[in-house]
Parts: structure tokens; C-alpha cells; sequence
């Protein structure tokens, strides 16, 4: 009998990109705080360059303004649903894979502060940015669907998957607002992720109604 491969290890990081990926949050959790108690007009990037203890340099160096550290939240839950996305079985189907990857993802921390952040950026300014990072999601997985789906499957057939499954949790994030506005309880939480993978169970049954 064959025996399976050990798994490798994953490649270890450096102290110099932990220190990069803290500087980071660092500098977005202090946008953040700034936008919980304060107008986007109310505070400058200096503020917080100062809050986060970096220089304005340095704020530049990993954002290109207030408004994009403040999406880098909505950007970093994307990014982690694509990542388990691409884990899943390559045989399995994407809408599957997607439901799962939906489902799974985030720990509360981090669906509040999804949650949080949109109804913190309703602002045209600010959604602006909310909006280029879905943009940004969609071309990802419109990668790793060209390489999930069988070869030669039609441009059209991808692209329209791909804008179906982002529109649909989206439109998902929009309804939960409307219906919880700021409410990042527990609770309301537990709305969201349902919301998120109901909407996944509609494009697979191809909408009946």
C-alpha cells in the first residue's frame, strides 16, 4: 500500500513581513478608530500617521489614503474567502466550493468588522473604495475559476458566474444592513453569514421563482 505524502510545511514568515502586515493593521485600525467617532473631513492622515505611531511617509508606503486603509478590512475578508476557495477540492463544484468557503470563513472578529465597516462607509468617498475592493475580489476568483472550470469553458460563461456569485453577496451585505444597520451583535452576525450563503443557494438553484 502507498502511503500519502506528508503534508509539507507551510514557508515560514519573516520577521520582516510580521512586522509589515503589524504596521498595517496598525495604521488601519487607527482609520478605523478615527471613523468611529469622527466625520471622514474631521481627521487627516497625519492624525492617523500619529495615532498609529508612523510617520506620514510610512502611511503612504502601504495606503493610498484614509479611505483605502479604511477598506483594507473588506479587502483582507475577501481575500480569505478566496484563499478557501482555492483550497477546496479542485473537482468539487465552484458554486459548492464558494457556499463552503462563505460559510466558513471569518471569525467573528472579522465579519464584525466587515459588518462595521460597510455601515461605517456609506459615505460616496469611502464606498467608493468599498467598492474597488469587490471589484479587485471579482478579478481574483475570475482567475481561479478559469483554472476550476473545465478548459475552454466560454469567457462569458465566467465572467457572468463570477459578477452572479460577488453582485449576490453584495447584495447580500446590503439587505443585512438594511434590515440590522449598525447592529454588529452576535446575533445579527449570525444573519449575515446565513444571508451570505443563502444568496450562494440561489445561483445554484438558478433562482426557481
Amino acid at each position: 500500500m502507498t502511503l500519502p505524502s506528508p503534508a509539507l510545511p507551510a514557508p515560514a514568515v519573516s520577521r520582516r513581513e510580521l512586522n509589515k502586515a503589524a504596521t498595517r493593521d496598525a495604521i488601519a485600525e487607527a482609520a478605523l478608530n478615527f471613523l468611529r467617532t469622527r466625520e471622514l473631513n474631521e481627521f487627516t492622515v497625519d492624525d492617523v500617521a500619529i495615532a498609529a505611531g508612523v510617520s506620514r511617509r510610512t502611511f503612504f508606503n502601504y495606503f493610498s489614503s484614509v479611505e483605502a486603509a479604511v477598506a483594507s478590512f473588506t479587502q483582507r475578508y475577501l481575500d480569505s474567502v478566496i484563499a478557501e476557495l482555492e483550497a477546496r477540492p479542485s473537482d468539487e463544484p465552484i458554486l459548492e466550493s464558494a457556499q463552503f468557503a462563505l460559510s466558513a470563513v471569518g471569525s467573528p472578529r472579522d465579519l464584525a468588522i466587515l459588518a462595521e465597516t460597510f455601515t461605517l462607509t456609506q459615505d460616496p468617498a469611502l464606498g467608493r473604495f468599498q467598492l474597488q475592493a469587490w471589484d479587485d475580489c471579482s478579478i481574483k476568483i475570475t482567475e481561479v475559476a478559469r483554472h476550476r472550470l473545465p478548459p475552454g469553458t466560454d469567457e462569458l460563461y465566467i465572467n457572468a458566474l463570477v459578477g452572479a456569485v460577488v453582485g449576490s453577496c453584495r447584495a447580500a451585505v446590503g439587505v443585512w444592513f438594511s434590515q440590522r444597520g449598525a447592529d454588529t451583535s452576535e446575533d445579527s452576525l449570525a444573519q449575515l453569514r446565513e444571508l451570505l450563503g443563502t444568496t450562494i443557494s440561489l445561483i445554484r438553484s438558478g433562482f426557481a421563482y
